[in-house]
């Protein structure tokens, strides 16, 4: 009897110790909120996205990404930067976008298709996001895999996705370490084209016509001149040589 309780002690004992192992190894992902899927509510249970919160909501992105999200099957992905990294923008950078600017920055941050973890590994590049075409060289979202880690880049910054927020097989919540600035709005500027000319100035040395034409007139008068001035001299000498 002793010897039976005894392993059944153990086995319970091994049962325990290998739960809590795989329990410890697994992704820390949020639950999801009760009813119909809100990115809004997902960021509030996670903490830390405040700030994100309120340009989903002033922008509209986050009606936009619900409504996707209940109404069809096209997944989602979003990347996330939490409070601290929009907090280590320069100062006064959000205030100095314009109300498209930051809407088109909040869509730099949605991938319109579910990717997991181990998709970005075998991901076209440049990734298309919501904020436009990203083969113009506007919205450029490139990813690299190394290992365990993803990289992001976009031309202005580079960053790695630290944890997953969310997952349910259709929308994938990635948080960032940056947030992500697409390279049309934080890019450098395009050179100016040059300066027309401005009405009345004088014209370059390329604008002025020839004056070829009426060099080779004059030297054709000069000669014209030349030959008559002979032609009459040689008949004035024949009439004063017959008067004589």
């Amino acid at each position: 009897m002793k010897k039976t309780l005894l392993f059944t002690s153990i086995l319970l004992l091994i049962t325990f110790l290998q739960s809590t192992q795989i329990s410890a190894q697994s992704p820390a992902v949020s639950p999801a909120p009760s009813g119909p899927t809100n990115i809004t509510k997902i960021l509030e249970k996670a903490g830390q996205y405040n700030t994100l919160i309120r340009l989903l909501k002033s922008t509209q992105v986050g009606d936009q990404i619900n409504t996707q999200l209940n109404n069809s099957n096209q997944g989602l992905t979003l990347f996330a930067p939490p409070d601290n990294a929009f907090a280590n923008l320069k100062p006064g950078t959000l205030n100095s976008l314009t109300d498209q600017e930051k809407v088109e920055l909040i869509q730099f941050h949605v991938v319109p298709s579910f990717l997991s973890t181990s998709q970005f590994q075998t991901v076209s590049n440049p990734l298309r996001t919501q904020a436009g075409n990203a083969n113009n060289g506007q919205f450029p979202l490139n990813v690299t895999t190394g290992g365990n880690q993803v990289n992001i880049t976009t031309g202005v910054v580079d960053t790695t996705i630290a944890n997953t927020i969310y997952t349910d097989n259709q929308l994938a919540v990635y948080q960032v370490d940056k947030v992500l600035l697409p390279l049309d709005i934080f890019g450098p500027p395009s050179p100016a084209p040059a300066p027309k000319p401005e009405k009345g100035s004088p014209p370059t040395s390329s604008d002025k016509p020839s004056d070829s034409s009426s060099s080779d007139d004059d030297s054709s008068d000069a000669t014209g001149l030349t030959r008559n001035g002979v032609v009459s001299f040689i008949v004035a000498a024949v009439i004063s040589a017959l008067s004589l």
